[in-house]
């Protein structure tokens, strides 16, 4: 016999041998459980077969039913009635490792209360379970975003003439000049300045022979003649200085000088020196930047938090150190509908300008929300739009609850519903829980499923 043969032999026993068992196990009768067994798991898969499932045997009817052909048995021992002579058996409670009793017979995964989950505590204390009491806490709100540093609009100005002519002289020459109120920025040349000076010395001039005439209407005309042409120069910008001087030398000037309406920087400067100038072109921007405002983007869910008048504090990235107090100016009436935001003024002083327009701040407001009832981030659990809590009852005894919560700040939710004070809520290992309880409950469900019976 050659290694081939022999090797194919030994297979072709092993399966002989292994369909002989497969047959003996299928043709092997099954034990049918104890009574308290089988009553204990109604539920389980393949308890409620018949007897003639296995192993042909009839299930005799229920006590006091009988059947054409057929005689009652006494249930045995141990199926619901006691042996003959003795009372029936109360069930017995079984304790339960955290205190608790099931009745016997009852599954050790059913809950004593409905909704609470027990789980024991050394298990609990395993897996890092911790708890906190839900108190009334004084709330805090800080709300942080990013700014943009721009000019206080009320205190800029733009340098115009009312007239054409020609800059004569260039006195303030560069951007980021400083000019104080009433400070001559250039001179200017005009025909119509020389002419408006010599009509005024001839009404000076006639006003002081005419103006104590005996006709009225003479005396009223030079005077008129006089006021029209001072109110000229009043407007075109010319001060009454110039006004007095003129008629005090009583010389024509051949230039006039233009002056800065506020005291500020010069952050944007069109004027040169020999420039035609016509009326309404601007020459000079001027901003006081010795205070400035923050335009800040506000979420719409934090803009109700905020009112006008409150304080806040600005700090630059790169000298976090520096800390500048402000207050919110205006709330900008709309919203941008991409980002859904809002702008938000927050205005301050800025007296050693540190902070230059288009510089960016960040900006921190703390919303003072009073006393509240609260209750830790850490111990709810977010599942959608619900929102989870487990309460603890002691000896491993945990209450899955929703709550309905308000503000959220950086530690703690506001409670509005579904808890009380001085409840106690797990903080720790709450998912672990969860999956426990969710695996207790798909148990204790399967005895209900179609075909599981």
């Amino acid at each position: 016999m050659t290694r081939r043969a022999l090797f194919i032999g030994l297979a072709l026993l092993l399966l002989f041998g292994v369909g002989l068992g497969v047959w003996a196990v299928r043709r092997a009768p099954v034990p049918e459980p104890a009574g308290p067994l089988r009553d204990s798991m109604p539920g389980m898969p393949g308890m409620q077969q018949t007897r003639e499932e296995l192993g042909g045997r009839s299930e005799a009817p229920a006590r006091g039913l009988s059947q054409p052909g057929t005689v009652p048995l006494p249930a045995p021992p141990g199926r619901g009635q006691a042996p003959r002579g003795l009372a029936p058996a109360k069930p017995v409670p079984v304790p339960l490792g955290n205190g608790n009793r099931h009745p016997a017979g009852a599954s050790p995964l059913e809950p004593v209360l409905a909704g609470i989950v027990t789980i024991p505590p050394e298990r609990l204390q395993t897996i890092g379970v911790k708890y906190e009491e839900v108190a009334r806490r004084p709330l805090e709100k800080v709300i942080r975003t990013v700014g943009r540093v721009a000019v206080d609009e009320r205190r800029l100005a733009k340098v115009t003439i009312k007239f054409h002519g020609w800059i004569e002289k260039l006195l303030v020459s560069a951007t980021g000049d400083h000019v104080k109120k009433g400070q001559i920025l250039f001179t200017i040349y005009s025909p119509d300045l020389v002419a408006t000076q010599e009509e005024y010395l001839l009404a000076l001039k006639g006003q002081k022979q005419l103006g104590e005439s005996e006709f009225p209407e003479v005396s009223r005309g030079s005077k008129d003649l006089l006021e029209a042409t001072r109110r000229r120069f009043q407007l075109w910008d010319i001060t009454e200085e110039h006004i007095r001087e003129l008629e005090k030398t009583g010389q024509v000037l051949k230039t006039l000088p233009m002056h800065s309406p506020i005291t500020g920087t010069v952050i944007r400067k069109e004027a040169l020196a020999g420039a035609h100038v016509d009326p309404g072109e601007e020459l000079y921007t001027i901003a006081d930047l010795s205070h400035l405002w923050i335009l800040a983007d506000i979420y719409e869910y934090e803009l109700p938090l905020i009112k006008v008048g409150q304080g806040a504090s600005a700090t630059l990235s790169y000298d976090p150190h520096m800390r500048l107090h402000a207050h919110v100016g205006f709330i900008y009436p709309t919203l941008d509908p991409k980002t859904r935001t809002a702008k938000v003024r927050f205005e301050l002083d800025n007296p050693d300008e540190k902070l230059k327009p288009d510089m960016y701040a960040n900006v921190e407001l703390t919303v003072n929300l009073g006393t509240r009832l609260t209750v830790p981030q850490e111990a709810v659990i977010e599942s959608g739009q619900k929102q989870l809590v487990f309460i603890h009852h002691g000896g491993g005894r945990l209450e899955p609850r929703l709550i309905k919560t308000g503000v959220k700040t950086e530690n703690y939710y506001e409670v509005l519903d579904g808890l009380q004070e001085k409840d106690h809520v797990v903080t720790s290992a709450n998912f672990l829980i969860d999956s426990e309880s969710r695996l207790k409950a798909v148990v204790e469900s399967m005895g209900g499923m179609a075909g599981m019976k």
